[in-house]
């Protein structure tokens, strides 16, 4: 019966924690990417061991232009606040935290502001951990007890026995147990939400060529139209938004700012009129990911491109599979199948760097916009995906090198 009661037990403790999708573990670091006018930056926000404690907060950058910003960190839990700055490319601001929980860290870059929601965790000690140092201590107590009792306390060795099976067991299965949820960690909820509906806007309404505007995505659950506040930091960032002229020959791939709850917006200029597409990568927590996708049109004459960014003349990707060349992509196969997967490789002299948590990214879509993909590449920048249409697709290849954000165009066909 004690064998019995005492696996019982052990399965209840297997079945404890439930796993969860994008939940950043006690101890390890945020990154968040956030794109001011000024330029990009990624937030780093390092884990804590303890509270109280110093929450130490560093800006980075592909280029480091020492930009200046403005830290604000605020308790949800009790309202207190803290302050600090951070240099793009310098050492970390300490910001004190007294607690584990919810936390706001507003960051500031001249005339913009961005708040990220984020958690302070700190490691909990598991349950099992608890009943593994209690069966000894019981089983070490019986075993003595036994002992001076003499013979007759057979029940109390039988006992003794059966604890520290369960400290065994305990012991050996703790490598594979689920980890207990730190301090601070939100309330397990039900995984799936609803989809959710995005309206993308511009201020002005209708922008000028050359000048600055600023594109807003609005967010709202598409059960309740409340907003959507709860987006899951993934590939370093809550939102990617991909703006492209209606031809192609205009890319952008930003991370907008979290102005209010359920509006993120970016400043942008683009140099050519015409229609522009939108399209926004988002992931709620506990669900999975979504593309939102909408349109806009800018006015004027054509203003001459002025991006940080290489960007290399379009071009289109030889349907043969000859030697690579530098930054020439090569498909496989060499001609395309709708529904069939492809693969592309980029050739790049010089060492990559980690961007958006990862070294290459391929996007493509397709000639009407109405399709959209975003693949990424390991070191050898070698990307798989399947294209659903035939027809002409829009593809740009993104990576790090040196202190270069590098993106190469290109165009593939796709046969039936």
């Amino acid at each position: 019966m004690i064998r019995v009661l005492a696996a019982a037990f052990l399965l209840v403790l297997w079945a404890a924690v439930p796993a969860r999708a994008h939940v950043v573990e006690s101890g390890a670091e945020l990154r968040v990417t956030q794109t001011f006018a000024a330029g990009e930056v990624t937030l780093v926000i390092a884990g804590v061991s303890s509270v109280p404690a110093p929450l130490l907060v560093s800006a980075h950058a592909v280029r480091s232009t020492g930009l200046q910003l403005g830290l604000e960190l605020r308790s949800l839990a009790d309202g207190s606040r803290s302050a600090g700055s951070a240099r793009v490319g310098q050492g970390p601001a300490a910001l004190p935290v007294r607690q584990a929980g919810p936390y706001e860290l507003r960051v500031r870059a001249g005339g913009e502001a961005s708040v990220i929601p984020f958690r302070v965790l700190v490691p909990a000690a598991a349950p099992w951990t608890m009943v593994m140092d209690g069966a000894f201590l019981v089983a070490g107590l019986l075993v003595v007890g036994g002992v001076l009792a003499g013979s007759r306390s057979r029940l109390l060795v039988g006992g003794a026995s059966a604890a520290g099976a369960v400290a065994v067991a305990v012991m050996l299965l703790t490598p594979y147990l689920p980890p207990a949820p730190p301090e601070g960690a939100a309330p397990v909820t039900e995984a799936g939400r609803p989809y959710v509906q995005g309206r993308f806007s511009t201020l002005p309404a209708r922008p000028a060529t050359g000048a600055e505007f600023t594109l807003t995505l609005r967010l709202t659950d598409g059960a309740t139209g409340r907003p959507v506040d709860d987006l899951a930091v993934h590939h370093e960032a809550p939102a990617h938004v991909v703006i492209t002229s209606q031809d192609g020959a205009v890319f952008r791939h930003v991370h907008p700012l979290r102005t209010a709850p359920g509006v993120l917006s970016v400043r942008l200029r683009l140099p050519s009129p015409g229609r522009y597409l939108a399209h926004a990568e988002i992931e709620r927590q506990e669900s999975g990911g979504q593309l939102v996708s909408g349109a806009f049109a800018v006015a004027g004459p054509a203003r001459p491109e002025a991006e940080p960014q290489e960007t290399a003349p379009q071009e289109t990707a030889p349907q043969e599979t000859a030697p690579q060349e530098t930054a020439t992509p090569r498909i496989t196969p060499a001609e395309p199948v709708a529904g069939s997967p492809v693969t592309v490789e980029i050739g790049v002299e010089g060492p990559l760097q980690p961007w958006l948590g990862m070294p290459g990214h391929l996007i493509v879509r397709s000639e009407d916009g109405a399709y959209l993909a975003h693949a990424h590449g390991a070191a050898a920048l070698r990307f798989t995906l399947t294209l659903p249409d035939p027809g002409r697709y829009q593809a740009w290849a993104q990576y790090v090198t040196g202190d270069r954000l590098v993106t190469r165009p290109f165009t593939m066909e796709v046969d039936r």
